[in-house]
């Protein structure tokens, strides 16, 4: 019994009696633990976005299959876009053949591209307007179509037009050079811009003898690979070398460019103008505006037909309608394999041969969403202007009638007339306060490089003479020996050069140099008081910290161009909203485009040879503003480059002429202003132009006298603010006259004691580093008394710095003259006729 009674104990476990200890429990706070929350949700999973603590317990496999997805779906629009290119469903591939060197010919290049060796069918001969040397190439063989365009690299600026449109480049060099100077100054310029996909050729390789064909191709790549490291090269003197040309442009991965790809672009392949009609009862004959008709195909985005579009070099223009005419370069399947179906809305460009099919109107302009062509701000005169007088004018007007002066004036003279008669103490000084109020920043220029003029003038004009003889036969001498020495080779060099350019020069080679030994000093003027003088001009405690506001006597142009609250974000959001655009003319139709309101100018620009380039403006793209570049002096360029002169400018699509100021590139709110470009260092560049968004790439450029344009900097847009403070400074500088430990009399600052007391509040300076200020002024000749933290050196030079801000020059002009062929001048001399001492 008592062993069952055991076993039956074990079996019903132990029981605690009601002297158990029973401990606290563990108090987790107000949120459930994890064994809660599995057990309420029995498996359930949130809808809701997970965390960033969730996101981080995805399995392994999971993270490993989404970027797989992810890399796979950016790997097919890749893909995609490389498939498109050349092919039925997008544009064809366009290539343009350039030559680098004056002994290649880039004729033969084409010449021999047009062969049937790759099975290429040229279906199309001058179908790009404007460059007769232009064919259209199907081949069946790859599936797909070619055009193909040769250039002349004469004018840079047609030169860039066709680079920035342009799909691939051939460049023709040649087998022994590689490149000349003038082919390396193209090619500065187009990397400058932004270079697209490219190939190298050259010809001749096949006429060397078989030894000296390796060595000639290893010299040859040497030269390239300093500027394409990982290009190949393509022999091309046969079609079999052409084939394998073909195969790799139609292959090879194509490079993009920012500022073409978020933009709808065309390269005019037919244009025709219409003048407009004149309205009717007024009788004048045509006029110079019409409508321009422009075919080609689209590129890049699709285009809207209530954007604007701006031709280059010409200006912006508004479109009226879009056509549908037949595509001119089909491209032909085969039999065996049928077309594939299009899409719905898309243009069916298959159907149908060339004539037969009508020209369908695709869609036209809404007037009432279309874009204006405003550039600038209207601008009301009397905005700001006081209508009513307050009481305190009407009580000064009181008084001035009752100390009413009495004057004489011609007979029959009103009062009202009289009033507006003043006598010549009264002109006098209203000349004076026009004359300040009206001075702006050229006027202080011009005056700088008057005085700094005289001294060169005073300079160069000292002559010394011998005893007993006069200025007449010095000078009868001085021709006599001068036509004696000038020889054969005198002769031939003087006959290239330019005296006036020559002078000029020299005139800025001296202001450079100045700037350099001598920083922004500028000479006292003793005719005329330093206070008047640089009344436009105030003292900073601190360039970096101190305060100046950006909205603080503005110039009138300011109230003609727009500005925006947020720059950066604007540019973002148009910029994905064009990503997004999935409506309009299709990338890769051949469309017509209705251009209004084109000057005829347009039309003889084509005639001239010149291609004609079109691109779709964004939203807010039209109008005026202050844009900064960023940019970087071109080695090429020595000459001195002045700020507010006017440059050429290339950017993105847009080419126009304007006079800049430049600035130094600093992260704070003011900046200084820089009077020369500098050629070590990264400047800003502020213009008024059209508002651009970026990145775009920019090329600035210099017209001589001879109508040749030099490459003068290269860089990038960097933004777009009005409200950027860029500071002129001027340092005026005196020398120590007696020093006493701290204090110094200075004197050569100042010449007179009034604009001592005017300029006492501004702090001192030296090339030494001590700081200082004036604390009174001593007698009436300029002289002064300063003090400053340290005792000042004897060969130390006291300094003042006076700001002002200035604004560039409002002188935007979008019509840019053809530049001429740039040659390099070598002028050759006989060893005979050298005079060696």
């Amino acid at each position: 019994m008592v062993k069952m009674a055991a076993n039956e104990e074990k079996q019903q476990g132990h029981r605690p009696g009601i002297y158990k200890q029973k401990n606290k429990g563990h108090k987790h706070g107000k949120h459930r633990t994890k064994g809660e929350l599995e057990r309420e949700n029995k498996g359930r999973v949130s809808v809701t976005a997970f965390t960033k603590k969730q996101r981080k317990e995805h399995k392994r496999m999971d993270r490993r299959h989404k970027a797989n997805q992810l890399r796979r779906n950016k790997k097919d629009i890749v893909l995609t876009e490389k498939r498109r290119l050349g092919t039925r469903d997008g544009p064809p591939h366009l290539v343009a053949v350039l030559s680098l060197h004056a002994g290649v010919d880039a004729a033969a290049v084409t010449k021999l591209l047009r062969g049937d060796a790759a099975g290429g069918v040229v279906h199309q001969e001058r179908c790009v307007s404007g460059i007769s040397d232009s064919f259209g190439l199907l081949l069946p063989r790859f599936k797909q179509r070619f055009t193909f365009i040769s250039h002349s690299t004469a004018d840079i600026h047609s030169l860039l037009d066709v680079a920035k449109i342009a799909d691939s480049l051939v460049f023709v060099l040649d087998s022994a050079e590689g490149w000349d100077s003038y082919g390396e100054y193209c090619l500065s310029c187009l990397f400058a811009q932004g270079l697209p996909s490219h190939a190298l050729v050259c010809q001749g390789v096949s006429d060397l003898p078989v030894k000296k064909r390796v060595d000639s191709r290893r010299a040859l790549s040497k030269i390239t690979e300093i500027r394409f490291p990982d290009a190949r090269l393509f022999p091309l003197d046969s079609e079999q070398d052409a084939t394998l040309l073909l195969r790799h442009l139609g292959s090879q991965r194509q490079r993009k460019l920012g500022f073409r790809s978020r933009r709808s672009h065309l390269l005019a392949q037919n244009v025709t103008f219409t003048p407009n009609c004149p309205a009717e009862g007024t009788g004048d004959g045509p006029t110079d505006l019409g409508t321009l008709c422009v075919s080609g195909y689209i590129r890049g985005r699709p285009l809207q037909v209530n954007r604007l579009v701006h031709i280059s070099g010409h200006g912006d223009f508004q479109l009226s309608q879009i056509d549908g005419p037949p595509d001119p370069l089909p491209l032909i399947l085969t039999p065996a394999r049928p077309a594939k179906p299009v899409k719905e809305g898309d243009v069916d460009m298959l159907d149908g041969g060339e004539g037969e099919a009508p020209v369908r109107v695709l869609v036209k302009a809404d007037l009432s969403c279309r874009e204006s062509l405003q550039a600038e701000a209207e601008v009301d005169p009397m905005d700001g202007e006081q209508t009513w007088p307050t009481e305190t004018e009407l009580l000064e007007a009181d008084e001035a009638i009752k100390n009413k002066r009495v004057m004489k004036v011609p007979k029959g003279t009103s009062d009202y007339q009289a009033a507006w008669i003043l006598d010549e103490e009264e002109e006098n000084n209203g000349d004076l306060d026009e004359e300040s109020s009206e001075e702006d920043d050229d006027d202080d220029d011009m005056l700088d490089e008057a005085m700094d003029g005289e001294d060169e003038d005073n300079n160069s004009q000292v002559l010394i003479f011998s005893e007993g003889q006069t200025r007449e036969e010095e000078e009868e001498e001085g021709e006599e020996v001068c036509s004696t020495e000038r020889t054969g080779a005198d002769q031939r060099y003087d006959e290239d050069i330019d005296k006036a350019a020559e002078e000029e020069g020299l005139q800025r080679y001296r202001e450079a140099r100045a700037n350099v030994m001598f920083p922004d000093e500028v000479d006292t003027p003793l005719d005329m008081p330093a206070k008047i003088r640089f009344q436009r001009y105030r003292g900073l405690k601190s360039f970096r910290s101190s305060p100046w506001d950006p909205m603080e006597n503005l110039p009138a142009n300011y109230s003609r161009i727009f500005q925006f609250q947020s720059f950066e974000r604007t540019r973002r959001r148009i910029l994905a909203e064009a990503e997004a655009e999935d409506e309009g003319a299709m990338v890769g139709w051949y469309v017509t485009l209705h251009i209004i309101d084109v000057p005829f100018s347009v039309m003889e620009s084509v005639h001239s040879g010149r291609p004609l380039v079109l691109v779709s403006l964004l939203p807010h793209e039209q109008k005026m503003s202050v844009m900064h570049l960023l940019v970087r002096r071109h080695p090429s360029n020595t000459e001195p480059i002045k700020s507010k002169e006017e440059l050429v400018f290339h950017c993105g699509f847009r080419r126009f002429r304007a006079s800049p100021i430049f600035s130094q590139n600093a992260s704070a709110d003011k900046h200084k202003m820089e009077r020369f470009l500098k050629p070590d260092a990264p400047t800003v560049v502020s213009v008024y132009a059209p508002i651009t968004f970026p990145p775009t790439g920019v090329l600035l450029f210099k017209q001589k006298n001879d109508g040749i344009q030099d490459l003068v900097a290269t860089g990038s847009l960097l933004s777009c603010d009005p409200r950027r403070v860029t500071l002129k400074r001027i340092v005026l500088s005196g020398h120590p006259l007696k020093i006493n430990q701290r204090s110094a009399v200075v004197r050569y600052m100042f010449f007179n004691r009034d604009d001592i007391l005017w300029f006492k509040p501004v702090e001192l300076r030296t090339k030494w580093g001590r700081r200082g200020h004036i604390k009174e002024s001593l007698g009436t000749h300029g002289h002064m008394k300063c003090v400053f933290d340290n005792q000042l050196p004897s060969q130390d030079t006291v300094l003042m710095n006076l700001f002002k801000r200035v604004y560039p020059r409002w002188t935007y002009d979008p019509y840019v003259p053809m530049s001429l062929p740039w040659v390099k001048r070598e002028v050759t001399v006989e060893m005979d006729d050298l005079d060696m001492e």
